[in-house]
């Protein structure tokens, strides 16, 4: 018996010192790989301090609501204590039941996973970890070979020991890839469901779950039934792992799944306004972290505002779009649409509440509102009275409406045109503006000089190009919407010009500062001149060209505006607290139509948006300043030509303190406007510019 013993037991030992060998070569084959494959990866990695991703940079109205978003990668990091539970255990359910079991790579799963692969003939399950799928998207490349396998274990074994599992959850869940542009799971569940994570029903999770798998093939939004097969994948593993009970999983099975796609913010509330911040940010701090850096942008933009404007320019614009098709008749197909722009801001301060640049958006991006130069035809005559009444003129001061004519060039003269080619003799300046007489606006320019004119121009914030020739005073250079209401508001903010505003303040992703914006006002008019302008200008609603705005309320300033052949049509009016600037016309500068005037193109969409600002009778009256003078007059013996627009024959004027009162001719007028007496003009109608007329 000893002597049998003998051989087994050397068998016995030769065996183990086999086994041990190949253990040890396993074991140095295996470290060899490792260095091999592992000497150039970073060997202490501390992945969550360092955790700055590319993530979302957000633009907010003056509420603090989110209007508008830029991003290379459409990312919202959310911290994992505000992840519920049962998204967690989706997930865990999908990819790594044993997460919290391994040290970043499990054996266990690799062979379940080569086994059911080997089963169904084809690869359907792989074996990594969350770890190494966390690592994979760090620092290697998606290729498929035994040495990216390698460098993923080795990773993974590294992060683990430098980081907790919750750590490693947290940067999972942020850092994954979802499909159409959503990394991590905030962003995905915004973009899927219209919500946060936080609000997510089990159904809801598990399809979120089984998406990093496979994010572009499997969406809902390509293939729901596909994705609606994983999702039921993810639930019976969800039951299998008991992270829920039968009851839940039948549930969940039988509730169905509505996908709620997150409206595209940039194109839904404020595009043009959006896009302009877009230019502007990028332009001041860079494109990268515009689109990476998870900048916040806050604005003064109201939404409630910019909606009613996005409303009424589009109706407006359709209306006008109808009639011109009914003129034009069938088999007139036209050259393109009329277009429109809108600007709203506060007087006070500059803030811009609503921009519209145009009808649609997505079928062009010009913004008419701020890059657009029109002539604003008659709207610019509110600068050349304030220069008028700054060289001590007054709203009582009269100056004949009569035939001018200029000589521009042999045989070529330019003789301004009164609307209708009409003329009313001694007019005030008030009467002047507010029926928007051409003869009376040249005189006026001629009369102060145009250096002067220019200068007042400049001093109101306009500063594009204008022409040094009479024809100036009657808008024929061109200004942009923004300049144009920027001019006005100094009227309504007391001869304050204030900068417009339209980004308030910048935070970075961590929510310091990095530019803080206010109100930038300057003193260019006194109290007086800009309350004596607005005035005339209230005195346009009440009794000129402007009067359909007075449906708005009492306490309404404003002026038409229309250019040669109809080309362009311009209100611009105000309250004491909001004014609003509306143009309309060709891209191409073709005529709009016949009697197409600002009174009847740009005014209705003002008033239209006024009125669903909830401006109107509510709006206090413009503030009075301390140097202004009251002048009483009686209509019915004054000896002025005003306008009979009171129900009772007294009325009184604002004039500056020391201004001059130039009374009409004897006989003159007297206690009534020669305009209305004589029935010459449609104050419902604005006045055209004039043209170059040949002839003696």
């Amino acid at each position: 018996m000893r002597e049998s013993k003998g051989p087994r037991l050397v068998v016995f030992k030769l065996i183990l010192w086999s086994i041990a060998g190949f253990f040890v070569l396993g074991v140095i084959g295996a470290g060899g790989l490792f260095y091999y494959y592992g000497h150039d990866l970073p060997g202490r990695l501390d992945l969550t301090s360092a955790y700055q991703p590319p993530v979302v940079s957000t633009v907010y109205d003056v509420q603090g609501h989110p209007i508008g978003e830029f991003y290379h990668q459409r990312r919202v990091v959310v911290p994992l204590d505000q992840v519920p539970a049962q998204v967690i255990q989706a997930f865990l359910a999908a990819e790594d039941a044993r997460f919290f079991k391994h040290k970043g790579v499990d054996g266990f799963a690799i062979l379940r996973a080569v086994f059911s692969n080997l089963k169904r003939g084809e690869i359907r399950e792989g074996g990594s970890t969350l770890t190494q799928q966390l690592v994979r998207g760090f620092f290697l490349t998606p290729e498929r070979t035994l040495k990216r396998k390698i460098r993923e274990a080795i990773l993974a074994f590294r992060v683990e020991r430098n980081h907790t599992k919750e750590e490693i959850l947290y940067l999972y869940l942020n850092q994954v890839y979802f499909g159409h542009g959503n990394y991590g799971v905030e962003a995905a569940s915004r973009d899927y469901f219209g919500k946060g994570v936080d609000q997510l029903s089990l159904g809801e999770a598990a399809l979120l779950a089984g998406l990093p798998r496979s994010p572009s093939r499997g969406s809902p939004y390509r293939d729901f039934f596909a994705a609606m097969e994983r999702q039921r994948y993810v639930l019976k593993r969800m039951y299998q792992e008991s992270f829920i009970t039968e009851a839940a999983y039948r549930e969940a099975l039988d509730t169905s799944i509505r996908l709620t796609p997150a409206p595209v913010l940039n194109s839904q509330i404020a595009p043009h306004f959006v896009e302009y911040v877009r230019q502007t940010i990028g332009d001041r701090y860079g494109f990268d972290p515009l689109l990476q850096g998870g900048l916040h942008i806050y604005t003064s933009l109201d939404t409630a505002l910019q909606m009613a404007a996005m409303k009424t320019v589009r109706e407006g614009l359709d209306e006008i779009r109808l009639r011109i098709r009914k003129k034009a008749g069938p088999g007139d197909p036209g050259k393109g649409e009329v277009e429109g722009a809108l600007l709203a801001l506060d007087p006070q301060t500059g803030s811009v509440r609503a921009l519209v640049g145009g009808h649609d958006f997505s079928l062009s991006e010009y913004n008419r509102a701020l890059q657009a130069k029109r002539q604003p035809g008659s709207a610019f005559k509110p600068i050349i009275y304030s220069a008028a009444l700054e060289s001590g003129l007054s709203e009582l001061s009269v100056v004949r409406d009569g035939p001018l004519s200029f000589r521009m060039a042999p045989g070529k003269y330019w003789r301004p045109q009164n609307y209708g080619n009409r003329f009313f003799g001694p007019v005030t300046l008030r009467s002047a503006l507010a029926h928007s007489l051409n003869s009376v606006a040249v005189r006026l320019a001629d009369r102060i000089g145009l250096e002067r004119v220019i200068r007042q121009a400049r001093k109101l914030g306009i500063e594009s190009p204008l022409e040094k020739n009479l024809s100036l005073a009657l808008g024929s250079s061109s200004v942009s919407v923004i300049e144009l209401v920027r001019a006005y508001a100094v009227f309504a903010n007391g001869g304050l010009l204030a900068e417009p505003l339209f980004i308030t303040k910048v935070t970075d992703r961590d929510g310091r500062a990095l530019e803080e914006n206010g109100p930038n006002l300057k003193r260019v008019l006194s109290p007086e001149v800009s309350y004596v302008v607005t005035d005339m200008l209230k005195n346009v609603i009440r009794s000129g060209t402007g009067r359909a705005a007075g449906k708005l309320g009492r306490y309404v300033a404003g002026k038409t505006g229309t250019t040669s052949e109809y080309r362009d049509g311009w209100f611009i009016g105000y309250t004491s607290d909001l004014i609003a600037g509306v143009w309309v016309g060709y891209d191409d500068h073709r005529p709009v139509g016949d009697k197409e005037t600002g009174a009847r193109t740009a005014l209705p969409i003002w008033l239209s948006f006024m009125t669903e600002a909830g401006q109107g009778t509510g709006s206090p009256d413009f503030p009075v300043p301390d140097g202004i003078d009251w002048l009483e007059v009686n209509l019915r013996d004054g000896g002025y030509p005003l306008p009979v627009f009171e129900s009772s024959p007294l009325t009184k004027i604002p004039v500056v303190s020391g201004s001059k009162i130039t009374p009409p001719a004897a006989g003159k007028a007297r206690g009534s406007d020669p305009v209305l007496t004589r029935g010459k003009t449609d104050p419902d109608q604005d006045s055209p510019g004039g043209t170059a007329v040949p002839g003696s």
